[in-house]
Parts: C-alpha cells; structure tokens; sequence
C-alpha cells in the first residue's frame, strides 16, 4: 500500500468509525453528512470524494464492521474451512454454542449496526457474505454427507433465514435475552432435541 492508499484507507476508517459512534446515539436517517465530516475530522469535499451519500458510508461501515467477525473466534474455528475434508463428521455440526456463542457477541456488540442494516437491508452485504461461507464452508459440508448439489442452495437458504428469523426477533428486544439462551433456542428450532443443547 501506497502512502496516497493508506491516506485513503485512514480516511475510510474515520469516517467508518463516525458513523458508528453518531448511530450509538441517533437513527440512521436522521445523520447528515456535515455531522459525520465533524466528528470524522474531514471537510464535505473529502465526504463526497470517498462517497456519493451517506447510505454508501453505512455500506461500508457494515463491511468494516463485518471483517471484524473472524476475531470473535479462535484461531482453529476460524481456520475451519481449511480443515473440512479431513475431519471427522461430527465436526462437521456447525450449529453448537462452539460456533453460534462468538457469532452472537458479534451482533450484541454491534446491534446498532445490525438494526440500522436491517431497515437498510442492501448496506448489509449478506449475499457477499452468505455467498463466500456458502461456497467455501456449507456446501463442502453438505458435500461430505452427500447431499445432490442441486439441493444445497435451498437447504442453507432454510437454515440461514430461520437463525436470521431468530437474531432479529433478539435485536428487536435490545439483545436482552443472553447469548447462551438465544443459542439454546437456535439449536432447539434446527436439532429439535433439548437432551442436546446443555450438553
């Protein structure tokens, strides 16, 4: 990276990091360029040098926010998808508290974010990123149990929006419930077996 890209890449973050820190205390809809140049530190040519408004700047945002995601696990469930053609078939269930824990601190911690996308459903960038944990995670796994690949996309599709269903019905009650009780009721809803989810 160049000193201009890197110029541009501290620039991005600023105004990235305005934009959450100005969504902790208001509605998306309600914050103006000026404000986010004011407390990003930039004059409005900068604003509008990076982005065209400022539903771009929370596109952004959201796919900043979204990288972030990897760190909220560890080193070996982060490097999982280097691992699914040799481990063993159990290691293959995705839906434990292993794996459901770190995605929901994820959320609680950034719910303002999340709420803000949902009503902005395009700024979140699901379909880029259901698509590459599609492609490099669940279909190797559904492969591996032999599911017909013509069957993948709707069995995911299922699976996907039902937790969906389940992570905004919890944002839209301010995350109050814990993250060990809404994981409690995502594996019930997929396994069906409560024998399973305190073990």
């Amino acid at each position: 990276m160049n000193k201009n890209e890197s110029k541009y890449a501290n620039t991005a973050i600023r105004m990235n990091k305005a934009m959450l820190t100005l969504l902790e205390n208001k509605d998306f809809a309600y914050i103006t360029v000026s404000e986010i140049c004011k407390a990003a530190g930039v004059n409005r040519s900068t604003f509008y040098l990076h982005y065209q408004n400022t539903s771009e700047l929370l596109s952004e945002t959201v796919r900043y926010i979204l990288n972030k995601h990897l760190s909220y696990y560890d080193t070996n469930t982060a490097s999982i998808s280097l691992r699914l053609s040799n481990c063993s078939n159990r290691e293959l269930m995705f839906i434990t508290a292993e794996y459901l824990s770190p995605y929901l601190t994820f959320v609680k911690d950034n719910q303002r974010i999340f709420k803000t996308s949902v009503k902005q459903f395009d700024a979140m960038g699901f379909d880029e990123t259901y698509e590459k944990m599609f492609r490099h995670i669940f279909s190797p796994i559904l492969t591996r149990f032999r599911i017909p690949e013509k069957q993948h996309a709707y069995i995911m599709k299922f699976y996907l929006s039902g937790i969906f269903a389940v992570v905004m019905e919890w944002l839209s009650n301010d995350c109050r419930d814990s993250t060990d009780d809404i994981t409690k009721i995502i594996i019930d809803c997929i396994l069906g077996d409560r024998s399973t989810v305190n073990n």
